[in-house]
């Protein structure tokens, strides 16, 4: 029997860092301030806070088993070799699902602030140029990042000195939810939030394109989660200076409301650029990453055959970008952006809430953290995710109800397979 396609590992610390940065502030400064705002209130920064706790326990778990298995798909692969089959189904299916949806999200926000009138047509260009950016290699998609991330860093300096800089909010845009803290909106809010940090998955599931990639995983999560936490807190902490919890939460485009009431409308046209570019880079690692984990669940026979494809010169798993490029064009005509980012917190959250799972069944002499971090890290994952809109909910819980049916129906065939090997 033929060996599994391999991919080439030509990525370093520095590159990895670049993919989970581009993944994570693209999506959250310019997406999910304004909706966690309106769920939090006055209380944004600590609902920020509890966001990156979760998230921390869940990169530090993701960072142990991408060690232990650096291959591609994520916790696919760990919930698959430490919980059991289904489990590790689960997790690949929610990733796949509601990060197709985060895609979507993303290609919309590139259309509605590059070409408002024009937002589908743009997103669906978007989608089709990153994807074809990503068939040419996984070193063309880095570079291409690192030029992004650049540009996004340098807005949002602009945007903090100009915010921090500025006077306080005034009366009208002020919180109104007074001193009492509503615990149930932080949990919300936190919960929205953490679709700004989920994109530290793209390291993890590019695990068999990284070099070295048992120290050099460990190494790149935590750094790239460190500086998105820090670029994070200074963003939101200019927003409510400048606007206040209630004017942030009314805010359609909340950076550039940021630098018009600072009095620095000459940087409003740069900040759309930036978050387009945002938009751009997230959308590029998201692609990325999602077709890494269609690519190891074909492999795995738990999506269709024949995705599993290496492109014999450029060293991509060019069907499943291909595959991933139709879908994302497809929900693009159908897509609500605030629908596609509840559906994609809840996705992600039993997606981590897997790793976690797996991580704490990891021994000593397999590098097993401190048993309270997968711990904190599954109970904050399953309470932010019951918290999230309730459309948001039940529609992950549909998803996942169909995810268990396509695992029964495939048993048969992954049986045969394991058979004949």
């Amino acid at each position: 029997m033929s060996h599994p396609a391999e991919l080439a590992r030509r990525l370093g610390t520095g590159d990895a860092v670049v993919v989970g940065l581009g993944a994570m502030i693209g999506a959250g400064v310019f997406a999910a301030l304004a909706p966690a705002s309106a769920a939090a209130g006055q209380w944004l920064l600590p609902a920020l806070g509890i966001a990156a706790v979760v998230a921390y326990c869940n990169a530090m778990s993701s960072a142990r088993l991408a060690a232990r298995y650096p291959e591609s798909g994520g916790t696919y692969v760990y919930g698959r070799r430490r919980l059991g089959d289904l489990w590790g189904h689960l997790a690949g299916w929610g990733f796949v699902v509601g990060k197709t949806a985060s895609c979507a999200a993303m290609a919309l926000t590139v259309g509605t602030y590059l070409a408002p009138g024009y937002a589908r047509p743009v997103a669906i260009a978007a989608v089709l140029a990153l994807t074809a950016l990503n068939l040419s290699g996984v070193h063309r998609s880095v570079a291409a990042t690192r030029i992004i991330v650049a540009v996004v860093l340098v807005v949002l300096a602009a945007v903090v000195v100009t915010g921090l800089l500025s006077g306080t909010a005034t009366a009208g845009g002020a919180t109104a939810t007074g001193a009492s803290v509503d615990g149930w909106g932080v949990l919300q809010g936190a919960g929205l939030l953490f679709f700004a940090f989920a994109g530290y998955a793209r390291i993890a599931t590019l695990g068999e394109e990284v070099r070295d990639a048992r120290r050099t995983i460990p190494r790149a999560i935590p750094v790239a989660l460190g500086i998105t936490l820090a670029v994070y807190a200074l963003v939101a902490g200019a927003a409510l200076n400048v606007l206040g919890s209630a004017g942030l939460a009314d805010a359609t485009a909340p950076l550039v409301a940021v630098v018009t009431d600072a009095g620095a409308g000459w940087l409003a046209p740069v900040v759309r650029v930036g978050a387009a570019a945002a938009a751009l880079g997230a959308l590029l690692a998201l692609i990325l990453g999602v077709s890494r984990t269609v690519f190891a669940m074909s492999r795995g026979r738990h999506l269709p055959a024949g995705l599993d494809a290496v492109h014999p010169r450029r060293q991509v798993p060019h069907r499943a970008e291909i595959a991933v490029g139709i879908a994302v064009v497809a929900l693009v005509a159908v897509a609500d952006l605030r629908d596609a980012i509840g559906f994609s917190s809840f996705g992600v959250l039993i997606y981590y809430a897997i790793a976690n799972a797996a991580a704490l069944t990891l021994s000593p002499s397999e590098g097993a953290l401190p048993k309270a971090v997968p711990v904190v890290g599954i109970a904050g994952c399953l309470l932010l995710a019951a918290t999230l809109p309730g459309t948001a909910v039940l529609t992950g819980l549909v998803v996942f109800a169909v995810g268990v049916v396509v695992w029964w129906a495939g048993r048969g065939v992954r049986a045969r397979r394991r058979a004949m090997s």
